[in-house]
């Protein structure tokens, strides 16, 4: 698995409008999938954020949460905008970030207050998937990335 960054670095042109399709609502909002044993994946709205080299997010006491720290699989993706309607998802491992400073700085940027009883979980990236199209165009046309075997 990679970071945003690597995958960034890897993937520019993907990763550019990731970021733009992540943020067009103003800020990051996505939908997270977790996984729990061999039960069905759950869908959950999450707020996201990049920052420094990391896709994270913050989340509460909840089963999405209970799932990443004892699974960590996710897929994330995009909220639908039919008037805009093409699409970005990853999808990896999530795991919580333990260190202060750097959930002291990502919450200092964050688009809404946290506290002790929010967790910071950084999203690695093992693929990458976006589709382009208009709102009177279908299918989308796919671009993909995958990280490298190694």
């Amino acid at each position: 698995m990679v970071t945003w960054a690597e995958f960034e670095s890897a993937a520019p042109d993907l990763a550019a409008e990731g970021r733009r399709l992540l943020y067009r609502g103003g800020h990051g909002e996505a939908l997270l999938a977790t996984v729990r044993g061999g039960e069905p994946p759950r869908i959950h709205p999450v707020s996201v954020g990049l920052f420094g080299k990391g896709l994270y997010a913050f989340i509460l006491s909840s089963p999405k949460r209970v799932d990443l720290e004892r699974d960590g699989r996710y897929a994330l993706h995009t909220r639908h905008d039919p008037d805009a309607p093409s699409e970005f998802a990853v999808r990896g491992r999530a795991q919580l970030v333990e260190g202060d400073a750097e959930r002291s700085a990502v919450a200092a940027g964050w688009n809404f207050e946290v506290d002790e009883t929010y967790r910071l979980f950084e999203f690695s990236i093992e693929a990458a998937l976006l589709g382009v199209r208009d709102a009177d165009e279908w299918p989308p046309r796919y671009s993909s990335w995958t990280m490298p075997a190694g």
